[in-house]
């Protein structure tokens, strides 16, 4: 803001707080790396079309002299933009709209005010796009942690339920509220983080999938745990589950590790034995009927982290 300040008063620009109106709004689309110069061509095309659409609109009123003609010109072109803007080019019909009606105004406006309104919102625009280049934000930093983060969350939760004290049903709501809004936000990251990483996006997509299978199936077993309350015990199966949980703990928390560090090695270095741990449990005809249904989750959950583990291993975080 500060610097379009600077530009166009030294310059002396007329109208130049259009310039700082256009840099607050296409600005306030601050995209992260991997998308930039897509939006950076979206914006800049906006702008084109915008800026003569308005000076199109400028020179018609003032060859037909009709405010009527001028008015639903404008209407219909207001519309065509928002017909589009819910759609793939909404961003660059949104900024068309807008640019649009800077230099146009209400389509009575001289053409030499529309021409330095046009230059203004150029100007605008392309101080947005420096520092957007200068200064990008990195959707891979934002991935990494929140995926960690809801790891981290999700080893805590897996050695409550399986065998640790139940959670509440109101605790439940809270905990997987803040998961599952971790869980949406990381699926908009998709297509930045695999352009930045210059990873396959299907890989990101597989992590998204296991991802949102492990918190499923916790979501399920907080569910059964607080069911079977009173119920028999795990009974012989106790120490075989209690070697499990803890295998599939150690995984899920060093992939949060090598998420939050950058550090892939030490996880590629870990799957060896506790895979195989996590990966073995064995149907146990012994227990209990109500027991069942939350040792298979068990045993799912068990691939699931396994399998989540080879997905990153073999990404280059930094």
């Amino acid at each position: 803001m500060a610097s379009s300040i600077a530009l166009t008063s030294a310059l002396g620009v007329p109208h130049g707080f259009w310039a700082s109106v256009t840099l607050l709004v296409v600005i306030g689309g601050l995209q992260h790396h991997g998308n930039i110069r897509k939006k950076a061509f979206e914006r800049g095309l906006a702008t084109a079309i915008g800026a003569m659409l308005g000076l199109l609109l400028i020179a018609q009123h003032h060859l037909i002299g009709s405010s009527v003609l001028t008015y639903a010109l404008a209407s219909v072109l207001a519309g065509a933009c928002a017909y589009y803007a819910v759609g793939k080019a909404g961003y660059v019909a949104l900024l068309t709209a807008i640019t649009l009606v800077i230099v146009a105004g209400q389509g009575d406006n001289p053409i030499d005010i529309g021409l330095w309104r046009a230059f203004n919102v150029a100007l605008g625009t392309m101080i947005a796009l420096l520092f957007s280049f200068a200064f990008p934000l990195y959707a891979t930093y934002d991935w990494r942690f929140r995926l960690a983060d809801n790891l981290r969350e999700c080893a805590r939760l897996y050695a409550r339920v399986m065998i640790g004290t139940p959670i509440t049903a109101d605790e439940q709501v809270e905990v997987f509220v803040r998961l599952s809004g971790r869980l949406v936000a990381l699926r908009s990251l998709i297509a930045p983080v695999a352009k930045e990483l210059k990873v396959p996006a299907e890989r990101l997509e597989e992590i998204q999938r296991l991802h949102r299978s492990i918190l499923s199936g916790l979501e399920i077993l907080a569910v059964s745990a607080r069911q079977r309350a009173n119920k028999p015990e795990w009974g012989t199966s106790y120490d075989t589950l209690t070697a499990h949980r803890s295998a599939i703990r150690v995984i899920l928390l060093a992939c949060a590790r090598a998420l939050r560090s950058g550090d892939t090695t030490a996880l590629a270095a870990l799957t060896l034995d506790d895979n195989r741990l996590a990966s073995g449990i064995e149907p146990d005809t012994a227990l209990a009927y109500e027991m069942q249904g939350s040792y298979w989750l068990a045993q799912q959950l068990a691939e699931q982290a396994s399998q989540l583990a080879n997905e990153i291993a073999p990404i280059a975080l930094k």
